[in-house]
Order: structure tokens, then C-alpha cells, then sequence
């Protein structure tokens, strides 16, 4: 396969209490880059509440227009953890209790008291999955098929990265450079469509900030070739400079 070649994933953060604002997500951050060392570009985020139907249905969109699906969040021992049901639904399986994740429970709560009702929910999958192990808490992460279920606590999901790290068939990694000018992204936007067109292999993000009074803009540009990258950079520098304004490299 070429690796010009560019994989794609998804993530959907679930839980009512991201959306609700009583709890800031750090996932979708930590996730992001870690697909980057994976050579796999992050191209789109949904934050969905605790519903089965909504959870079904953008699990279904999600992981037939991406290679990977990721999913946060609903994975615990609480009714509301809803995402192994919600992706059974969504797959038309049947839930099951894995019985290597059944184990590993009862292993990590020996001494805690045992497994009882609510800590068996975690050993509960859509029938076929395979686990991705958790060294945090003993629960599992889930894999099926291009879907990966992870937890929601941010620590315990980085753990899970950790154990799913260089498993992932990846393209070239996405490089990236930056640029800063304080210029009005209105003033520019000829200058970045004349060097986005003329560099087919780059895309460039503007973003745009206002400081001390005065309007400003910072301009990434993205490639997965090295080649592409600097000369897109050089000629967008230039374009800027040409247009009347100082360029600062690494951006303002």
C-alpha cells in the first residue's frame, strides 16, 4: 500500500456530563496526537449525550467513512454506561461477558471486596470483540472490528494508547510548520488560497487572534511530505511579505 496513502479516524466522546459542562474533556487532545505519531490524521470529533439511539446512529456514520472509530467515555459500572449496548445495537450483535475480561475483574478485585453486579458490567462486550488491556484499573478497553472503545478518564485512556501503540496500520505521519503575521486574516485570504492551490500535497489553517488591540493570524501549514511542506512554507512566506507583512517562523 502507498504511503501516500492517508488513514483517517473518528472519535465520539460520550457522556452527558461533558456536554453539561460539568466535566472539561481532555481526550479528544491527548488522542489526537497520539494518531499523529500513528501516522493517522484525526478528522472529525462528535460529543454525544448517554443515548442509545444517538450513540448507534454516529458509531454507524463514523466508522464506515474512516479507517478507525474511536469512542470515550460509558464504558463503566454505572445504568448509564451505555456504549458496549449502544455499539452491540449498532453492529447488530449480541452483548456478552468476555470471559478473559471476567478474570482479569475478579483478579483486580480480590482483594477489593469482589466482583459484584455493577463491576461485571465491565466485562461486558459486543459478541467478537477482542480486549485492549487497562495496567490502570483492570477494566478492559474493547476493540471490534476498526472501533476502539476507551475509557473516559483521561489517564486510564492514555494507558490504553499505550498498550495499542504501533498496532495500528498508519500512513506517513502528518508534518506540520507554523507561521505568524500580524495581518488581518481578511487582508491575506488571496495569499492563502494562492498557496494552498499551488501546493496540492498542503493544507493550511488560519487562525486568526486579537492581542494588545491589534488583529493577528497564525497559519499552519500540514503535509505528509517533508519536500511539499517547506516549499508551501517558503512561498506562503513570501506571499505574506510581498503583501506588506513581517513573518515570524514557529508563529506568534
Amino acid at each position: 500500500m502507498s504511503n501516500s496513502r492517508i488513514y483517517t479516524a473518528a472519535l465520539i466522546v460520550i457522556g452527558d456530563e461533558i456536554l453539561s459542562g460539568r466535566t472539561q474533556d481532555k481526550n479528544i487532545s491527548q488522542i489526537a496526537k497520539w494518531l499523529n505519531v500513528q501516522g493517522i490524521r484525526l478528522g472529525e470529533v462528535r460529543v454525544i449525550a448517554d443515548d442509545m439511539d444517538a450513540i448507534a446512529e454516529a458509531v454507524n456514520i463514523l466508522r464506515e467513512r474512516n479507517d478507525y472509530l474511536f469512542t470515550t467515555g460509558g464504558i463503566g459500572p454505572t445504568h448509564d454506561d451505555i456504549t458496549v449496548d449502544a455499539v452491540s445495537k449498532a453492529l447488530d450483535v449480541d452483548v456478552i461477558i468476555h470471559p478473559t475480561a471476567r478474570a482479569i475483574l475478579e483478579k483486580y478485585y480480590a482483594d477489593k471486596g469482589g466482583v459484584n453486579e455493577g463491576r461485571l458490567r465491565m466485562a461486558r462486550v459486543p459478541d467478537g470483540a477482542e480486549l485492549i488491556e487497562n495496567r490502570m484499573s483492570g477494566a478492559p478497553g474493547i476493540r471490534i472490528g476498526n472501533l476502539y472503545l476507551m475509557a473516559g478518564v483521561p489517564h486510564i485512556t492514555a494507558g490504553m494508547l499505550d498498550a495499542l501503540t504501533g498496532t495500528l496500520e498508519g500512513g506517513a505521519p502528518l508534518l506540520s510548520s507554523t507561521l505568524g503575521a500580524w495581518a488581518p486574516e481578511s487582508e491575506i485570504a488571496d495569499v492563502l488560497r494562492a498557496a494552498e492551490k499551488a501546493h496540492e500535497g498542503c493544507q493550511i489553517g488560519s487562525y486568526p487572534f486579537f492581542r494588545n488591540g491589534t488583529v493577528g493570524a497564525n497559519f499552519v501549514v500540514r503535509s505528509t511530505d517533508a519536500h511539499e511542506l517547506e516549499t508551501c512554507r517558503v512561498a506562503l512566506k513570501a506571499g505574506l511579505e510581498e503583501a506588506g507583512y513581517e513573518v515570524t517562523d514557529g508563529g506568534i
